[in-house]
């Protein structure tokens, strides 16, 4: 395993607890980060939030698994939980010191505090090295892939339920017509001059994210502007940019709008969609209320916010079987945000993916993957599956995992069966291959 990071100590836990030996180097203290404080494993940098743990819910059932599948992380995060209502939400320095306890005190891994900087092509890897690789090591990962799958910066849009974007506002339709197949391949919101005048002043208002890695302040690239910096360079330049109105008329006026917003439905993420060119960085509840300003969305329910920060993550689905490890080389693993997960939980539970995978290949085995319905087999399946061209870092929701065939229509009651679904398929995996 490289990176002692959420990803890399569960996964190592997991090779371990088989009976197999198992090495994971963490270069820190030897060599720092622009982010850790500490040299401890699976230190969290950012929040000290493992989301909602209310039932029923998209982290909940993703943690029940991880429960049930024996997480070391999710049982030492149960042990210094500390009060946040509906969220597991742990004391940040007593979780990383007994994550580290548990890890060094395990006579099945070896602890090297080193930076890996080549992959030796005889040993099986599991590559959890996290958003801030080192340079020599991404080298490294962009000669075994591909450069030009290896990306250094993340840009993330919004993602809304599909069910809760206005149809009587949103229109469908391709600018001037044009698509791929034919078809009317966007939704669209279309503003009127006073909307987009509101709608800029509420942008240029909202309170923004602080950065939490100096280096990275007001360091962005071009193609990947958040959409409050192209708001500060002009009144205007959003209409010229993502919300460019050309090639579009509102059917509701026969006229082109002053601007529109394009929504793209996500091609794995059924019933989502993706706010096109909409990365920012606005404090969650800033976006929820900015955005809802936006006609067709003002009762819009967010899967995901939008982000822009340093990352180093692959085009996964260009590169990984189900299994997580490379198709081209199946003794390398991927795993934790390198994969292109976001949130520690997912980190967590594609750590326990890739390292149980290992085990297997190590025994001269098939690598067995979990089974679709379930949080992790979708999890994984994202990572493989996806649009390799529009590949976007993804946190567990529900539209990951397969559709019901007749879903209730009360949403509550459609994901109480969906988690049972899932709990159902896992239940027999476990016992399948006990």
């Amino acid at each position: 395993m490289v990176g002692g990071g959420l990803a890399g100590c569960e996964a190592a836990w997991q090779i371990a607890r088989a009976g197999v030996r198992a090495v994971l180097y963490e270069m820190r203290p030897r060599r720092e980060t622009p982010a850790h404080k500490t040299s401890t494993l699976a230190e969290l940098v950012c929040s000290n939030s493992l989301k909602s743990e209310q039932e029923n819910t998209a982290p909940w059932l993703l943690k029940e698994e991880l429960r049930r599948s024996g997480s070391l992380l999710l049982e030492i995060a149960a042990r210094t939980r500390v009060p946040a209502g509906h969220a597991l939400t742990v004391d940040r320095e007593q979780f990383s010191a007994e994550i580290t306890r548990a890890i060094e005190n395990e006579p099945m891994i070896g602890l090297m505090r080193e930076e890996i900087t080549t992959l030796d092509p005889e040993k099986i890897w599991i590559i959890a090295s996290g958003p801030l690789t080192s340079g020599a090591l991404a080298d490294e990962i962009g000669r075994t892939t591909g450069s030009d799958r290896l990306f250094f910066y993340d840009s993330i849009s919004p993602i809304i339920e599909a069910d809760s974007i206005d149809p009587s506002i949103a229109f469908r339709a391709s600018r001037y017509g044009k698509s791929l197949d034919g078809t009317d391949d966007y939704l669209n919101c279309p503003l009127d001059r006073d909307q987009y005048e509101a709608f800029v002043d509420a942008l240029l208002a909202a309170e923004r994210v602080p950065a939490h890695i100096e280096q990275d302040r007001a360091r962005y690239f071009e193609a990947c502007l958040p959409i409050e910096e192209l708001a500060r360079r002009g009144r205007d330049t959003l209409r010229f940019g993502p919300m460019k109105p050309m090639g579009l008329v509102d059917p509701r006026t026969g006229k082109r709008p002053w601007a529109v917003v394009q929504l793209r439905q996500e091609n794995a993420r059924a019933g989502s969609y993706n706010l096109v060119g909409f990365q920012n960085h606005m404090r969650f509840g800033e976006q929820a209320r900015v955005l809802r300003m936006i006609p067709g969305l003002e009762r819009a329910e967010f899967l995901r916010f939008g982000q822009v920060h340093r990352n180093t993550y692959i085009n996964a689905p260009a590169l990984l079987a189900p299994a997580l490890n490379l198709r081209a080389n199946a003794k390398i693993f991927f795993a934790g945000q390198i994969s292109g997960v976001e949130g520690y939980v997912e980190s967590i539970a594609t750590g326990l993916a890739a390292g149980r995978a290992a085990v297997a290949l190590a025994r001269g085995e098939s690598p067995r993957v979990f089974p679709r319905e379930t949080a992790i087999g979708s999890l994984c399946a994202y990572v493989s599956g996806a649009d390799p061209v529009n590949y976007q870092p993804a946190n567990i929701t529900f539209d990951l995992l397969p559709k019901l065939d007749h879903p209730p229509r009360d949403r509550k009651l459609r994901h109480a069966e969906i988690c049972r679904r899932a709990l159902d398929a896992f239940e027999q995996y476990c016992y399948a291959h006990a």
